[in-house]
């Protein structure tokens, strides 16, 4: 598949992150060093699915939908899915939630970022029904998915974000983390298949 020339780039963080995750600040710092001409947003999201998808549907609203892409982690990675879907940009995932519904149903309540535990949210019990509603039947045109998925992924099932993204370009890595603690060894293949350089050995 042809990237086209990508000018927007998103990045979602995940449930209990921030735009202060590792990952997320990896990416601004190479989009500032690398693409500084990119037009680059990380916000943070509100716990409500629907409040987070209504603030990003208006953020990107002015946004040239053939020249963005999309990159998503974990929760972040279901909202960057539902995007992709809804409008047909490229999308990287990062150990994608497949069926956050089910799996967040056993975190209603008050929780606390994962970068500041002094900050707190409360998980309300139809926020998981928002997220059903949200939820794509199913993945159309999987070759505009990047899905970098971890076998060692203590949290998802790797196999589940396997078949889920079928088709789809899929780096399936042996060990690593639900974090993907070593997201540097992969932002080459990232920004590759973005087509923001050349090839993935200009990205060092």
């Amino acid at each position: 598949m042809t990237r086209k020339h990508i000018t927007h780039l998103l990045y979602l963080h995940g449930f209990r992150s921030s735009p202060q995750s590792a990952k997320a600040r990896r990416m601004a710092a190479w989009v500032h060093e690398h693409r500084p001409d990119l037009h680059w947003w990380c916000p943070q999201l509100p716990p409500s699915p629907r409040e987070a998808m209504a603030r990003l549907m208006e953020g990107i609203a002015g946004w040239p939908v053939q020249h963005m892409a999309v990159i998503g982690s974990s929760l972040g990675g279901f909202y960057a899915t539902v995007l992709a879907e809804r409008l047909g940009c490229a999308a990287v995932l990062l150990n994608p939630a497949v069926d956050p519904a089910r799996d967040l149903a056993n975190y209603i309540g008050e929780q606390s970022t994962w970068h500041d535990p002094s900050e707190r949210f409360f998980f309300r019990a139809e926020f998981v029904e928002e997220l059903r509603a949200l939820a794509p039947p199913v993945v159309t045109q999987p070759q505009r998915y990047l899905a970098v998925i971890a076998k060692g992924d203590e949290l998802l099932d790797w196999r589940e974000m396997s078949a889920r993204y079928a088709g789809a370009h899929i780096k399936l890595l042996e060990g690593s983390d639900h974090a993907l603690s070593d997201f540097d060894a992969h932002l080459g293949e990232i920004v590759a298949f973005l087509g923001l350089v050349r090839s993935a050995a200009n990205s060092r």
